[in-house]
């Protein structure tokens, strides 16, 4: 921003720019995982996003900053659901809920260990430097997951059979779906659109950390860049944990309840509204360590029903994961944008009333508490119980 004029606002357009085309191809990179394999996909995916991040060295104002976000978001897109798709495949459904804490814990570990790294790469050599060093790194695992990954367990040379039985311990699910996605019954679905209205409002949130907390340390709180970095990776870094310990939760809540619907209401409310408060709290301290720590604590408990909502679309996505998967994840588009705009707009228009500091800032906190809040709402009418089928609706 510095290095390039870029004021909040333009800023906010640059970071929306990887987000939209982010949701906008979440649904057909989903759907390709549905056709050809995880494999393929998620390999072309590393490779592209990894392209696109050693590109964003070379860009010299703001459109051509949000040209190559753009289509970084387009190359990244589909990620998650072909994760979603290979967890469904090699893993019974008794296991999915720790497996998924586990991915999601590393995806945010390693947004919490980077900042410790771009911090002094940023400080010493120029943020350039940063994008050019960080953009090496996908390209070896991709090499390495495509030549050792086999989307069918079966096919894989190290699965035995007592493997291969204990993986489809709770049926098998074929690698492939050959039949069209169901739209008709994907409308009627309420609970596909209460989840991707739910996993928005959670991005409001959790989108303010990966794009503007760091600012918001420095701009509002005074914090050096070093230090702010740390603060930020803090805060990730309590996510992942969650994530990590709601996926071991959420198959607790498996074997010891019947029916999860009423219990994951309860589940996911209830961190919704206490990572809520903690967000408010955490504006209310004039020691910046104590602030981060709060928010800390709240992104630990809202990220403790990630696994759940993970849980959730897979079950209500049936055969689809990784179409159905992409459309829900893809909803959280309203949530991070928003996000995004939200704050780098508000930040200005505090600024032209001429606010400074914590006055310009720190009253969006209560705006990300709300929408929290409007998220526990939604899960109040969420029945994960019914799955998409093929054969809904096909009298009509």
């Amino acid at each position: 921003m510095a290095d390039l004029e870029f004021s909040n606002s333009q800023m906010s357009w640059v970071l929306a720019s990887f987000t939209l085309a982010y949701g906008l191809f979440e649904i057909p990179t989903g759907a390709w995982g549905d056709r050809y394999g995880s494999r393929r996909i998620l390999t072309r995916i590393v490779v592209w996003w990894s392209a696109f991040t050693a590109l964003t060295a070379v860009c010299f104002g703001l459109y051509s900053l949000m040209f190559v976000r753009f289509l970084f978001g387009a190359g990244e897109a589909g990620a998650y659901p072909n994760a979603a798709r290979v967890i469904t495949r090699w893993f019974p459904p008794a296991e999915r809920g720790r497996v998924q804490g586990l991915f999601m814990a590393a995806s945010l570990l390693g947004g919490a260990f980077s900042p410790f790294v771009a911090s002094p790469l940023i400080k010493f050599f120029g943020w350039r430097w940063a994008f050019l060093a960080f953009g090496g790194l996908g390209v070896l695992w991709a090499v390495l997951f495509y030549l050792w990954f086999r989307d069918d367990p079966s096919e894989h040379a190290g699965v035995n059979a007592e493997e291969l039985a204990h993986i489809n311990s709770g049926g098998p699910i074929p690698t492939k779906v050959h039949a069209p996605i169901p739209w008709r019954a994907v409308f009627h679905n309420r609970s596909i659109w209460l989840l991707g209205a739910a996993v928005s409002c959670t991005a409001f949130n959790s989108y303010f950390y990966f794009s503007w907390y760091p600012t918001y340390l420095k701009s509002a709180r005074g914090v050096e860049e070093v230090a702010s970095g740390a603060m930020a990776g803090m805060v990730l870094g309590f996510a992942a944990a969650g994530n990590l310990l709601g996926g071991f939760l959420g198959d607790s809540l498996k074997r010891r309840f019947s029916s999860l619907v009423l219990v994951r209401r309860v589940l996911v409310s209830s961190c919704m509204l206490v990572a809520a408060i903690l967000l408010v709290l955490s504006v209310h301290t004039n020691r910046p360590w104590m602030a981060s720590s709060i928010a800390a604590a709240s992104s630990f408990i809202l990220f403790l029903q990630q696994s759940t909502w993970w849980s959730s679309v897979v079950e209500v996505s049936g055969r689809h994961v990784g179409s159905l998967f992409g459309l829900m994840n893809g909803m959280g588009i309203f949530g991070a944008m928003g996000s995004q705009f939200f704050f780098g707009y508000f930040a200005d228009w505090q600024a032209a009333r001429g606010l400074t500091g914590r006055a310009q800032y720190d009253p969006a906190f209560y705006v990300f508490a709300a929408v929290l809040l409007l998220g526990a709402l939604f899960w109040q009418f969420i029945d994960s119980s019914r799955a998409v089928r093929d054969d809904e609706h096909a009298a009509e």
